[in-house]
């Protein structure tokens, strides 16, 4: 009881923003499609007097303005404007979208925009009055604009900017493309009055047989009953609000445990007097015993794989459904059951369909490196990005890590800020493991020992290591002996190094940026894996080639990080086939 009072603490502080849960089941109105743009790289648009998010039209014959959306150029949102148009490819400034729809406002309705993401600062306004605002790149937002909307055209302007800012999450300086714009799908969603906000609906942690979590009602001015019901379980559960509109929640029930192996989701139905919500869940179990990962109780080796939510061939921000299928099932294909989101949440059509294709999930918030964590702003934002994270995705079976940061600098500024967080991540979700990934281990001789401090607040300890590419090997890999003092699960979060498909050169040499060198790399790094006891997990780096505008190498970078299993047309290099053989291996040492 007291676990649930203080997650419903949290919970409500995040409320002021987070307005209404499960867009896809919801009643939307869809406003993707072509938006109509004006680029405006000094910021002109916000001053007073020529401000763009009033879209004035000229009524006299010497009234002017020096801006128009009529016939100007258009983007495709969702989208990335830097994939879209040659002249925006490096483009870091303001965008200003404009999109008109109609609608027609009912009585004693309520109406949300809602933007799956937008990168990386988003001013919205709703028939010239301002509706919010929003800083982050990868999480969703949403605004009330029930009083903002009117019977007919309607209009919504969007001012994006993506410049680096010190102070940002992300920083000034990361290794991937800076795509600019409205990234994720945009819908208007209509609820009732009185309607169903939020809800975590998930096995009680450790327990197979109760399924727990609270539901959240919202426009209610009194206890109203809030009723379950998980037809193929032939559960029909009910239970009263309080005055809060929050209503606890624990069903004794022995469901069809998710796995990767039986991805089962269930239809669950979440109904009041005036609102009824559907969603598909799954229900599983995940724990730490010693240094292994328990799924469903048993120990599970989690075969991963790296991805930037990116579609190389196209170089581009992956945004879609047929995107998500693309990057999970070249996952798939090489024999994963688990995929580390890099760096940032991506969007909900990947996590949605690892739901589907069971395949297990590490998501983390872009906290990447040069982080001012002595800045006191850093926590309330990275929170607000864990609260966001959080909220969006907390009832995905396929989730098993929040992770709090990548290659962080050992600091007491930075273990009392990450400290902080994984207590907030924890309250705001008991049932599932935190983790983080780090680069810093000390080599002495063939050992190499976990030693960073951040390891104290985890229950799976990430490590990068790049032996063999940034560091040379100290041993041979098969004599490399690792050492955990801290006496948790390791995943070996990325390991790789650089090669250009289709070149060939020596096996022994980094310079030759060969698959060749790759390939022979990541034979030492199976060997080394073999010789590691308490490794749970490895996650190699990356998928696939993506865009990078820090790597520099005329000849075989040229703006991308080569360090991919695929080439950026999608073309398997040689490294690809030891991983597909080691995870083969490794799943029959599974199930035998």
């Amino acid at each position: 009881m007291t676990l649930l009072f203080t997650c419903f603490c949290i919970a409500t502080v995040v409320q002021a923003q987070w307005l209404v849960a499960n867009i896809a089941g919801r009643n939307t109105l869809n406003l993707n499609g072509s938006w109509a743009v004006i680029v405006d790289p000094f910021n002109a648009g916000e001053s007073n007097w020529k401000p763009i998010w009033k879209d004035q039209h000229a009524t006299g014959a010497h009234d002017f303005f020096e801006y128009a959306f009529d016939n100007t150029i258009t983007l495709q949102v969702p989208g990335d404007w830097n994939s879209q148009r040659n002249d925006l490819v490096y483009y870091e400034g303001t965008v200003w979208y404009k999109k008109t729809f109609q609608y027609q406002p009912q009585p004693g309705q309520h109406s949300f925009l809602c933007f799956g993401g937008a990168n990386y600062i988003a001013d919205v306004y709703c028939n010239g009055q301002k509706a919010g605002s929003h800083e982050g790149g990868f999480t969703p937002f949403q605004f009330d604009v029930t009083h903002l909307l009117k019977a007919g055209e309607n209009e919504v302007i969007v001012r994006v900017n993506n410049q680096r800012r010190a102070d940002a999450i992300p920083a000034l300086n990361y290794d991937w493309w800076n795509y600019g714009g409205i990234t994720r799908d945009v819908d208007l969603v209509t609820t009732p009055g009185n309607y169903i906000q939020d809800y975590f609906i998930q096995l009680q942690k450790n327990d197979t047989s109760h399924i727990a979590g609270w539901v959240q009602v919202a426009g209610s001015n009194g206890p109203q009953k809030v009723s379950i019901h998980i037809p193929d379980l032939h559960i029909h559960y009910t239970t009263q609000t309080n005055a809060a509109g929050r209503a606890n929640i624990s069903i004794a029930a022995h469901p069809a445990l998710w796995s990767p192996e039986h991805p089962h989701l269930y239809t669950v139905q979440i109904a009041t007097a005036t609102d009824t919500v559907a969603e598909a869940i799954g229900f599983r179990t995940i724990a730490v015993k010693g240094t292994e990962i328990e799924l469903n109780g048993q120990p599970i080796f989690l075969r991963g794989i790296n991805i930037h939510e990116q579609i190389p061939q196209r170089a581009g921000r992956a945004y879609s459904e047929t995107d998500a299928a693309m990057l999970l099932g070249w996952a798939k294909e090489l024999g994963c059951n688990f995929v580390r989101l890099t760096h940032y949440p991506h969007n909900e059509h990947m996590v949605r369909m690892a739901d589907k294709m069971g395949i297990l999930l590490w998501e983390e918030i872009p906290l990447w490196q040069g982080i001012q964590f002595s800045n006191p702003v850093i926590l309330a934002k990275a929170n607000r990005l864990l609260d966001e994270m959080i909220e969006r995705d907390k009832n995905r079976s396929a989730i098993i890590l929040w992770s709090l940061s990548n290659e962080t600098t050992p600091a007491e500024s930075r273990d009392t800020t990450l400290s902080a967080m994984a207590a907030h991540a924890r309250a705001l979700d008991p049932t599932r493991l935190i983790t983080s990934a780090f680069n810093h281990v000390a080599y002495k001789g063939n050992t190499v020992t976990i030693d960073d401090s951040l390891s104290k607040i985890l229950d799976v300890v990430g490590v990068n290591e790049y032996i063999g590419w940034y560091t040379p090997w100290p041993a041979k890999p098969e004599a490399m002996v690792w050492k955990n003092p801290f006496n948790k699960p390791l995943i070996m979060s990325e390991f790789g190094g650089e090669a250009l498909y289709g070149h060939h050169g020596s096996k022994d040499t980094a310079s030759s940026w060969s698959e060749e060198y790759q390939e022979q790399l990541y034979k030492n790094q199976v060997a080394m894996f073999k010789n590691i006891p308490f490794l749970c997990g490895t996650t190699p780096w990356v998928l696939a080639d993506f865009r990078s505008p820090s790597r520099l190498q005329p000849v075989y970078q040229q703006g991308w990080n080569r360090k991919g299993l695929l080439s950026d047309k999608g073309y398997k290099k040689k490294a690809w086939y030891i991983m597909r053989v080691f995870y083969e291996e490794k799943e029959q040492n599974n199930f035998n």
